[in-house]
């Protein structure tokens, strides 16, 4: 009947057709511009075919569809809210013509089919289910809503409330839930799926089904009078609201076009859907959060290149069993690589164990593992006072206190205890490399291997590689990260390496500001509505002031001319009188426990009395443009010099680094896209204002360049 390069036509017995979507060459499909115009072509020809009894939608991969090729939203979203709405009712048109067909239709969903793949089975009057596959409409993570009917066709299937819940949620939903809410009509065992389709589609036509009566369910207006449409869509705009935030508008504009569409048919109701999509399109925050899903893939392929030539890892180790120690420990063992976790004393074995411990019964809490389960990763976790078994020990991360020589002392004695061929990674954040390497009589086989805190929930970590450190040792630990659940970044050795280097500008920025009399809670607050999930003050009580107060001179002796500071600062004084954050319970905010257990911080009277050591010409009030400029300035410039430096590879490594490892605000896409959002014009104009302040607010000769030849760092 028809046959393409992503989709063929075919004709079984009894006048059913078969639509298979089967892409060349790859191992998923997708909607792109080839798969839509061979899917119109598809549709013209059902339509042209006599006789037709009814059409089963199939997949010949693993999954059904994947959703739309992302990759062609940069180009395609550069266009009129005009043109991309237009692109989206093309893509409808096809949609409606395999939605009206004069026989029943069935979706046989064989595994993961989301956004457009989800949308192209509401299309068809009934769904079929493999036990294995999930449903769902992802694009609000995208920024933007979907846009070939999911925010019609769903409502009108599942009940409005609980479409709201899976649009806004971007949920992916597997089989028993799709079911329970009438998503799907049926779920079988994958071996019978298509079988299932058949004989839904032979039972339509001999009146078991009233699949017209289906068909117009979805084409109708919702079944909802004003007095349940007001108390739907009221509450759910506030709710959704709440949980969604102001800096992700998607949710919010979801909710609103299934609304405002609520009392419309189905060819009325999506064009309301389709202006809304183009709306968001144009949006910073879609080019954000497309770009990001573009980065995340990414540093998938990236790391997949690096892990060529990785040795297998059986047995990990950790040295130290702190907080650091016991999250790597649990870290590891959960992702089945067993690790023994060594420390000099018992009782920060115990300690290491705890939490490690703990962090498995909070899984246990929300039901992600069983409690057998739980003891079983616990038992992978052995504690031990030598090393005994450091024999068969494949790779080993050190994590004890931050200091050279006992690091290096620690490294030596380890080495000596290993096999040949053992690598051997420090979990240092701030400690030079090749400085550390001195001590290995193997320095090929070390590496820093720099995790986040906490270990658990932070998804980075920074691979950084010495001046001798092998390729087989850096893909042997990127393979590790990636086993781990981790997504890893190869950094070359610097001080900082990337995220501390890029992070200190920005604490530079912010001391600078207090000592100019700056009000600590202020800029917290605004920094917070930027974005950022705390604020400068608040983030150094998290990380630790006596931490910060030893990284900074660190990355002073690297950087003198920006990052060295003549006058003492916020974090002098508050190191000085003994306040540490939130580890001894006072920074620069006091922390009392909240009834969940957890650190609630107040703020402290006394804190603005010590600050006044340092704020020589009293308090002064800053807008929030000037506190925004003079904090992000410096990582964005100092973001470019590790480009520039080639400590990364790339900007969307800078910028992923930042996202994953700092928590820098999703929805502005890392600091570099943040420049291309300001442009770098502006940018380097801004600059110039606060040049009086320093070299921390000198941009770069690359920067300088872009900006003359109008270049961003991502190109659409």
């Amino acid at each position: 009947m028809y046959s393409g390069k992503t989709l063929r036509l075919s004709m079984h017995e009894g006048g059913i057709a078969e639509l298979c979507f089967d892409r060349q060459g790859e191992s998923v499909n997708k909607f792109d511009q080839l798969t839509l115009g061979e899917l119109r072509a598809a549709a013209d020809s059902l339509v042209a075919t006599p006789g037709l009894k009814g059409l089963v939608v199939t997949s010949a991969k693993s999954v059904f569809i994947v959703g739309a090729d992302i990759t062609e939203f940069g180009k395609m979203f550069e266009g009129s809210e005009e043109d991309i709405a237009g692109w989206a009712s093309q893509a409808n048109q096809i949609f409606i013509t395999l939605e009206d067909l004069p026989c029943p239709s069935v979706t046989a969903i064989n595994g993961i089919a989301l956004g457009g793949g989800f949308e192209m089975a509401l299309t068809t009057d009934y769904r079929v289910m493999s036990e294995t596959a999930m449903v769902g409409l992802p694009e609000t993570k995208l920024g933007i809503i979907p846009g070939f009917g999911g925010t019609v066709r769903l409502p009108r299937l599942i009940g409005a409330d609980n479409a709201i819940e899976w649009v806004a949620s971007a949920s992916q939903n597997k089989a028993k839930a799709a079911l329970a809410v009438g998503a799907v009509d049926a779920v079988v065992k994958p071996e019978k799926l298509t079988d299932a389709a058949l004989s839904l589609i032979k039972q339509a036509n001999e009146g078991k089904y009233d699949w017209q009566a289906r068909r117009a369910q979805k084409k109708a207006p919702l079944k909802l009078d004003m007095i349940e449409q007001a108390m739907v869509f009221n509450t759910a705009e506030g709710f959704v609201a709440g949980k969604a935030g102001k800096h992700y508008p998607a949710p919010v504009a979801a909710v609103k076009a299934i609304q405002k569409a609520a009392g419309k048919g189905r060819d009325d109701a999506l064009k309301i859907e389709a202006a809304a999509f183009a709306k968001l399109a144009k949006t910073t925050v879609a080019d954000a959060l497309v770009g990001l899903f573009l980065n995340d893939q990414f540093l998938k392929k990236t790391a997949k290149a690096q892990m060529k030539g990785a040795a297998d890892i059986q047995q990990a180790a950790v040295l130290g069993a702190g907080i650091m120690g016991g999250g790597i420990a649990f870290q590891s063992a959960s992702k089945g690589t067993p690790i023994i976790m060594k420390d000099i004393a018992d009782k920060a074995l115990a300690l290491g164990m705890s939490e490690a411990n703990k962090l498995l019964s909070k899984q246990v809490e929300r039901r992600k593992l069983t409690p057998e389960k739980a003891g079983g990763i616990l038992s992978t976790i052995r504690p031990t006072l030598n090393y005994g078994d450091f024999g068969n020990v494949d790779i080993v991360i050190e994590a004890v206190v931050e200091n050279p020589k006992i690091k290096k002392a620690v490294l030596a004695e380890t080495e000596s205890q290993v096999k040949p061929g053992t690598i051997i990674a420090s979990n240092t954040s701030s400690i030079s490399i090749d400085d550390l390497a001195t001590a290995m009589k193997h320095p090929e086989n070390f590496l820093g291997m720099h995790f986040f805190n906490p270990v658990h929930r932070m998804p980075l970590v920074e691979v950084i590689y010495a001046e001798k450190t092998s390729k087989e040792a850096i893909a042997t630990t990127v393979s590790l990260a990636t086993k781990m659940g981790k997504t890893p970044i190869v950094v070359k050795n610097c001080p900082g390496f990337l995220v501390n280097r890029i992070l200190f500008p920005y604490f530079g920025g912010w001391e600078r500001l207090i000592n100019a009399g700056a009000d600590f809670v202020k800029v917290d607050k605004v920094m917070e509505a930027f974005g950022w999930p705390m604020g400068p003050a608040y983030l150094e009580d998290v990380v630790g002031i006596d931490t910060s107060h030893h990284i900074g001179p660190v990355l002073a002796e690297g950087y003198p001319d920006r990052m060295a500071r003549n006058e003492r600062t916020a974090i002098d004084v508050m190191f000085e009188a003994g306040r540490y954050g939130q580890k001894n319970g006072k920074g620069f905010y006091k922390y009392e426990t909240d009834p969940k257990g957890k650190p609630k911080k107040v703020a402290d009277p006394e804190t603005y009395k010590l600050l006044k050591q340092v704020q020589k010409d009293g308090d002064k009030s800053f807008s929030d443009e000037e506190i925004i400029e003079r904090l992000m300035l410096p990582m964005i410039i100092e973001a470019a010099r590790c480009l520039d430096d080639g400590i990364v590879g790339s900007p969307t490594e800078v910028d992923m680094g930042l996202i994953m490892g700092l928590g820098f605000p999703p929805f502005r896409g890392g600091a570099l896209k943040y420049c291309d959002t300001l442009g770098m014009a502006h940018v380097i104009e801004r600059c110039k204002q606060y040049a009086p302040l320093g070299k921390l607010y000198e941009p770069t000769e690359s920067m300088q360049q872009m900006a003359a030849e109008g270049k961003t760092y991502y190109v659409k």
